[in-house]
């Protein structure tokens, strides 16, 4: 179980289960994942879906 929530990068928003979120990270090299929350809390940077909008739409 993960000890902390993640947090979204931008916001500082804690990520809940079911939300949309973006995960920034650099493709694994490993095979077999097979404890994906934990891979994604240590290796990946959560941006929510308010954030990764705002941005995507001031690059417009």
């Amino acid at each position: 179980m993960l000890e902390d929530k993640p947090k979204c990068i931008e916001c500082g928003k804690e990520i809940e289960a079911e939300d949309d979120v973006f995960v920034k990270m650099r493709y694994p090299k490993r095979k077999g994942l097979t404890e994906i929350k934990a891979y994604l809390s240590n290796e990946g940077k959560f941006i929510c879906e308010s954030c990764f909008n705002k941005d995507s739409n001031l690059k417009r």
